[in-house]
């Protein structure tokens, strides 16, 4: 299968590359080899490499700054996939495009998770961006599938875990203060490249939850993973409102994997059990990363 990959410098683009590269014939490009939100680059490269499945990782995540960016984020998170969505149909091309927890408003009480089918309801810049990108997609294009996950982490790039470790070694005896009534589910983006790989073997159309099983706060899963780093650390929980944003965050991310289960494809795990794994995989390369 011919796949390109947009966004690859990220985590599930880079997590993605090493899964898909095994099996079948992929590019993958980052924003150098790609800006999305050109009409011209985005035909010149699919009439040069003509994929059959166009994975879209790309996006504008900084989520404090689109509030302040409002069109450079809605130029990469929904004119972007639109163009990408107008040339899958020119090519006959599946689309699958990553979207976010943040297209809900987090209201719904915790642990009672979103599911495929609830109204979005986005309460920051960067989640309507998204969900304008979602829309733009299901307008252009039907052969595609929009994939919406929460709380990514992993080898790749800079993520809360990565964070949370760093400032832990880098002074022990700070305390550390995490938000702790906010509720999702840490989901590590090796484990959803394995889901994206599953689902490429079916022709599921549509959109799909995708996150670890279980939940967590902010506060439990960074205790957690630095428990399982076994390093010292002092730490505290603190309340959103002690803890001030310029974008607001759904206090319930929480995703449940409704179509995933329904279509008996579901390869994700519980949070805990990916968090450990994740740890005694790249420990090393985690704490020179967090020391230097």
């Amino acid at each position: 299968m011919r796949i390109v990959i947009v966004g690859a410098g990220g985590q599930l683009g880079r997590d993605s590359l090493e899964i898909l590269g095994k099996k079948h014939e992929v590019w993958a490009g980052d924003t150098a080899e790609l800006d999305i939100t050109d009409q011209e680059q985005v035909r010149g490269l699919f009439n040069r490499l003509k994929p059959e499945v166009l994975i879209n990782c790309a996006a504008f995540t900084a989520v404090d700054a689109c509030e302040s960016q409002a069109e450079a984020s809605m130029a990469v998170n929904a004119k972007g996939p639109e163009l990408l969505a107008l040339s899958c149909r020119e090519h006959g091309c599946r689309l699958v495009h990553i979207s976010t927890d943040y297209v809900f408003d987090g209201t719904r009480p915790a642990p009672a998770a979103y599911l495929e089918n609830d109204v979005p309801n986005p309460v920051s810049m960067y989640g309507s961006s998204k969900l304008a990108g979602e829309e733009a997609v299901q307008a252009v294009l039907d052969n595609h599938l929009i994939v919406r996950t929460a709380w990514l982490y992993g080898i790749g790039n800079k993520n809360f875990l990565k964070t949370m470790l760093r400032l832990a070694v880098s002074d022990p005896g700070r305390t550390l203060k995490v938000v702790n009534d906010q509720h999702g589910s840490l989901t590590w983006s090796w484990r959803l490249a394995l889901q994206l790989e599953r689902l490429l073997t079916t022709d599921l159309t549509g959109i799909v939850h995708a996150t670890a099983e279980g939940q967590c706060t902010w506060y439990e899963g960074a205790k957690f993973f630095l428990d399982c780093m076994q390093v010292p650390y002092t730490m505290l929980p603190c309340t959103t409102a002690e803890y001030p944003t310029p974008a607001q965050r759904p206090a319930n991310s929480i995703l449940e994997n409704g179509r995933l289960k329904e279509h008996g494809l579901n390869l994700m795990i519980d949070w805990q059990e990916d968090v450990r794994l994740f740890a005694e995989r790249h420990r090393q390369e985690l704490l020179a990363e967090a020391r230097a």
